[in-house]
């Protein structure tokens, strides 16, 4: 059985990607941690895992939508960026 097929594997990378969103916040690798966390899942239950092409696809869809709700739900709020009007160095 190859390592990519095993369930424990997608976990791990899940949590080790989950440290890197804490070390460089900002929804970098927050959703690729869920994607991995949650194919890992799928190959547990018996869903993924014979095809590594199909695994690699569900990885990156999952990846992508996580991603795109999370930056919905959390992500910019109104009024967050500021907008400079006039140079500090003006007199």
């Amino acid at each position: 059985m190859e390592y990519w097929q095993q369930g424990w594997v997608w976990v791990v990378a899940g949590v080790v990607l989950g440290v890197l969103e804490m070390l460089i916040p900002g929804f970098v690798f927050l959703g690729f941690a869920i994607g991995a966390v949650i194919v890992g899942a799928l190959i547990w239950i018996g869903v993924l895992g014979h095809a590594l092409p199909l695994t690699l696809l569900i990885f990156a869809v999952v990846s992508v939508v996580t991603w795109l709700v999370l930056r919905r739900v959390l992500g910019v709020r109104h009024g967050q960026t500021k907008h400079w009007d006039r140079d500090i160095n003006e007199n």
